[in-house]
């Protein structure tokens, strides 16, 4: 009896080590809007992203030293190339939630569920089932009305901003499944590699006029809470997430990570209603249900095509 069912179990525990850290990356980040929108100002932006990057960057460049060494030319260019996309993902999702509510981040953000498996399979040239089809036309519904206030009015500023944020987390988990000079290479390195070119993109934007305090004068100006909520984003969403992203990123599908991050919808509204206070309204909660029914009906289509 064990020699037949021990095949069978294995293959379920081994896709369990590599689904369980991307939940828990999808609740992190799906908390991460709220405690990025309690530190954050449209002046502090830039600075609060320095401070964040530069937490952690120094711990990964000391662990990580040997390693770094090792990756070859093509590694670095590759790995500093994501981390471009990456600087402009965190740009557009701290911007994007300052001017919108913690909620409709969250809820707008997980779009990249749907985005991911269309771009792969125009990449692929292989058609996306009509159930998915239908299930991605149901979210985009959803996030219509979750993004109108008490009646129907043009999008905030915020909302665009997360819709396109969403756009950039499809290209960034797509790049780092195709580029095939990443794939070999240590994960640990090449995160670094990542952050330590997103962080050199806020630095250099912190030197131009009009773009806020320089990070040392915010960084004086945070009590306890913003420290708290600072080192949150900086190792849990930022180190923990991207490193389990990269990781898992190589072992599975983009289309799989994308989707197994669907439960951050439900932590951002979750944690937005019940800690921050926010309110969707009548049609926000409509939308709010279309989105989280149309990428849970487009995680099964896509699972059972699989």
């Amino acid at each position: 009896m064990s020699s037949v069912a021990l095949p069978a179990l294995a293959p379920t525990r081994r896709a369990w080590v590599t689904d369980l850290p991307v939940l828990l990356v999808a609740a992190v980040w799906g908390a991460s809007y709220l405690a990025a929108k309690g530190i954050t100002t449209t002046h502090t932006v830039i600075a609060v992203l320095v401070l964040r990057f530069a937490i952690v960057l120094p711990v990964l460049a000391v662990a990580g030293w040997r390693r770094l060494r090792s990756l070859s030319g093509a590694q670095w260019r590759g790995a500093g190339l994501l981390g471009l996309v990456l600087s402009g993902i965190f740009l557009l999702e701290t911007y994007g939630v300052v001017h919108t509510s913690a909620t409709n981040a969250g809820l707008i953000i997980s779009l990249t569920m749907i985005f991911t498996p269309l771009a792969e399979a125009a990449v692929t040239r292989i058609r996306p089932p009509r159930a998915f089809l239908a299930a991605a036309g149901l979210s985009v519904a959803g996030v219509v009305l979750l993004t109108q206030g008490g009646g129907f009015t043009s999008p905030s500023a915020g909302d665009l901003l997360m819709l396109l944020a969403a756009l950039a987390r499809t290209v960034h988990v797509l790049a780092m499944a195709r580029m095939k000079s990443v794939r070999e290479a240590d994960s640990l390195s090449l995160t670094t590699v990542q952050l330590g070119s997103a962080v050199a993109v806020f630095a250099v934007l912190a030197t131009v006029p009009g773009t806020g305090p320089a990070p040392w004068t915010v960084a004086a100006g945070f009590g306890a809470a913003e420290w708290a909520g600072l080192i949150f984003l900086s190792v849990l969403c930022t180190l923990f997430a991207f490193f389990v992203q990269m990781w898992s990123v190589r072992r599975t599908s983009p289309s799989r990570v994308s989707l197994l991050l669907g439960t951050e919808p439900l932590w951002a509204a979750a944690v937005g209603i019940a800690v921050g206070g926010e309110r969707l309204g009548v049609l926000g909660a409509l939308g709010a249900v279309l989105v989280l029914a149309g990428t849970a009906w487009g995680r099964r289509s896509v699972e059972v095509r699989s």
